[in-house]
């Protein structure tokens, strides 16, 4: 396990290396460490603006050997966002790193987490909140797939559809109480009141009744939160929601 200082010195080496590379022109802390928000479990996020858009495959070929060499990394991936490329690090403590690197065009905060160490960053563009009608629409489709699932007796494939229900339903309780819905980042923050609705809803054997028993919860839990989102819209999707519910209660 990685620790507070060994995070801290890392993130200084490559801060002070971007400093150095003449192909960047930019940096950032980004993360919880950008808003003092870093605890023992944090992660380390760091973002770089490049001067010349051609540089980038380049920059990631020395960046990832020297985290190799240098730190001996056991892994990585991309995560591919408009024109960032997040490369993601596994460390042998465990620590997990990102780097972030962009087209100086469009280096700029696309949170309040993102705290400028050198260079200039483009104005702040916040990434716009999921559509409660994306989250709504990708719902109801878990619970369609929720249904076939159960009926053709695929116990864990049926879990996975439930629980899709209940995470998207945990998604628009964050967007009414404005919490972060990323990740489950918001969850943890939910008044009681509301989280403990969810809990019934989560599979504890894998057999048809329990799944039965969870999909109406999981149902019943989608369908409170869309109305208090739009109060039109769960009156559309109610009795159609709860019918899937009942169709397959007799496998």
């Amino acid at each position: 396990m990685y620790t507070p200082e060994e995070r801290s010195n890392l993130r200084s080496d490559l801060l002070d290396r971007g400093s150095r590379d003449t192909r960047l022109s930019g940096a950032a802390i980004t993360g919880s460490a950008a808003t003092q928000e870093e605890d023992r479990w944090s992660d380390l996020d760091l973002a770089f603006a490049i001067r010349n858009a051609t540089d980038l495959p380049n920059v990631l070929s020395d960046w990832t050997a020297y985290m190799y060499d240098q730190y001996r990394a056991l892994h990585h991936f991309d995560v591919r966002a408009g024109a960032w490329t997040y490369r993601v690090f596994l460390l042998p403590n465990t620590l997990q790193v990102d780097l972030a690197f962009v087209p100086a065009a469009e280096f700029r905060p696309l949170s309040p987490r993102f705290r400028l160490v050198f260079g200039e960053a483009n104005e702040a563009r916040h990434v716009s909140p999921q559509m409660v009608g994306d989250i709504v629409g990708l719902a109801w489709l878990y619970a369609l797939h929720a249904r076939s699932c159960i009926a053709r007796q695929k116990h864990w494939q049926a879990e996975y559809m439930i629980s899709g229900i209940r995470d998207n339903a945990f998604v628009l309780a964050c967007i009414r109480h404005r919490l972060p819905t990323s990740h489950g980042r918001g969850l943890d923050q939910l008044p009681k009141t509301v989280a403990g609705g969810f809990e019934a809803a989560l599979v504890r054997q894998l057999d048809t009744p329990e799944l039965l028993r969870t999909f109406r919860v999981a149902v019943s839990v989608l369908i409170t939160e869309i109305r208090n989102q739009d109060e039109v819209l769960a009156g559309k999707l109610e009795e159609p929601l709860r019918h899937l519910t009942e169709t397959c209660r007799g496998v």
